[in-house]
């Protein structure tokens, strides 16, 4: 798979959304910070999955549907920070697809994560992400799991794997710092925590305007979650009545 996230910094980045579709060919773009109510109903070859609608700086997922099929689109209300109760920036800071790879007949679950800003603490930070997590079990039980964004977690990081870890997942940053807008918070703010999933590389692309530079996740099936459920197998081969196995095979996102 090839996902890229970028935090359009309240919408700002919008414009460049159709060229990033077009360089890097993404099969699914989630974005944080965007204006959900311009938002276009395609994006290049990318169809819109669905979006957050209660926020200001809203979330969505954007989804090749050419490769993919989208069973269910879920927001969530996590945790709020001191900020989200003054400046009621975000109401939903997490949205999730499950979706069918109809290529490798597997089902899996994508999601668009935008923790708490600088002023919440770094604990109030995991407990969003550790709820975040809870939530997508619930939403693809056992499935293959990526969660992608901006994490609001530019510190201390070593101790977010670490738990991140103890929940199932696996802590992946990219290859260079992903924020530069202020002399002391620079770093990498934009993650990828997965499950199931093996991730070869997280690449972080060239800036654009916003404050937030786009990240680009290429991910694969762990070879410990190649149990294709019976939905993706009837979605991909509605007809077929025994299984087909696809051992052996590569399959990139």
């Amino acid at each position: 798979m090839r996902v890229i996230s970028y935090n359009l910094r309240k919408n700002r980045a919008s414009g460049e959304l159709v060229a990033l579709a077009e360089r890097y060919s993404p099969n699914i773009l989630c974005l944080q910070e965007c204006n959900t109510i311009d938002l276009p109903a395609e994006v290049g070859n990318l169809h819109l999955a669905d979006s957050t609608h209660r926020n200001r700086l809203g979330l969505a997922i954007y989804y090749r549907k050419d490769r993919f099929t989208a069973i269910r689109t879920q927001t969530f209300a996590l945790k709020k920070s001191l900020h989200d109760r003054v400046a009621a920036p975000a109401h939903e800071r997490l949205i999730a697809t499950r979706l069918v790879d109809n290529v490798a007949q597997r089902e899996f679950v994508v999601a668009s994560f935008h923790a708490a800003p600088l002023t919440a603490l770094n604990s109030l930070r995991r407990n969003q992400i550790r709820n975040a997590h809870e939530e997508l079990s619930v939403l693809g039980p056992g499935l293959p799991t990526l969660m992608v964004g901006d994490y609001n977690y530019p510190i201390f990081q070593g101790k977010l794997g670490n738990k991140v870890n103890q929940s199932g997942y696996d802590l992946t940053l990219s290859d260079t710092r992903t924020y530069t807008r202020y002399k002391f918070f620079r770093g990498h703010f934009d993650l990828a925590t997965s499950m199931g999933l093996i991730i070869s590389n997280v690449e972080t692309l060239p800036q654009g305007t916003s404050d937030h530079m786009p990240i680009l996740v290429t991910a694969t099936y762990s070879n410990e979650h190649r149990m294709q459920t019976d939905a993706a197998h009837h979605v991909a081969n509605p007809a077929a009545s025994e299984s087909v196995s696809i051992e052996g095979a590569d399959f990139t996102i």
